[in-house]
């Protein structure tokens, strides 16, 4: 989905930051309002990736932990994030998504925003209540071959288990199982609840529903911007 009149919009040079548990739309949103707003989705998945891939000093750094199997460092992950959030494609604005995930993040992130005088603007919280988020990723569904992605409810394949695009084998993530999702929903929650109290006393954080279709959503954010002046 992709709105009418989409590249006559403009942000003017809003710096968003999406939050919300595993589920929500953040991913689906975000790639919306990139396309509509003229200003780029930044998943920090795609970035730390990026980095570990060109080899650049800080994705060496990040390599390091991964192959070793540890946690990526939070002052390493920021300085890959504030790298990426410096480049010229961001300076009418980005889509922050995937970071920060814990309030010592966003404060370190915060730090390091300053330095470049580029600071967040607005977060956006897709609130979802637990069981339609356990039902969006228990029904999804990933094509071994080609990566496309189907829900066994929402965007069946036309054949059931096979990928409309390339014929291959449709599976199930195992962070999509039940026991899984919910214990990924379970730590979102506990690492997240400090972090909406810190964008709440900034005065910019934003509450949305989750749960609304992709159009209704995106028509309720637009919204949002316009209120707030900054669309």
């Amino acid at each position: 989905y992709v709105p009418d009149g989409a590249k006559q919009r403009g942000l003017n040079g809003v710096n968003i930051v999406l939050l919300g548990p595993p589920g929500a739309g953040k991913g689906t949103q975000g790639v919306v309002l990139s396309k509509s707003y003229q200003i780029p989705h930044i998943s920090t998945g795609d970035i730390l990736r990026e980095a570990v891939k060109s080899g650049t000093p800080l994705g060496k750094k990040a390599k390091m932990f991964m192959d070793s199997g540890e946690l990526v460092p939070d002052e390493v992950v920021v300085g890959i994030v504030v790298d990426s959030l410096g480049r010229d494609d961001t300076k009418k604005g980005y889509i922050l998504d995937g970071f920060p995930r814990t309030l010592k993040q966003a404060e370190e992130l915060d730090a390091a925003l300053k330095r470049i005088v580029s600071g967040i603007d607005m977060a956006l919280y897709f609130e979802i209540p637990e069981d339609i988020a356990i039902e969006r990723l228990t029904g999804r569904r990933v094509c071994k071959k080609c990566g496309a992605n189907f829900h066994v409810k929402n965007i069946p394949p036309k054949k059931e288990g096979i990928c409309d695009k390339c014929g291959a084998e449709l599976f199930q993530r195992p962070d999509d199982k039940l026991e899984t999702v919910k214990n990924r929903l379970k730590v979102y929650e506990l690492q997240t609840r400090p972090l909406i109290e810190y964008y709440t006393k900034k005065g910019i954080l934003k509450k949305v529903s989750g749960a609304l279709d992709v159009k209704d959503l995106f028509k309720e954010l637009c919204q949002i911007f316009s209120d707030t002046k900054l669309a």
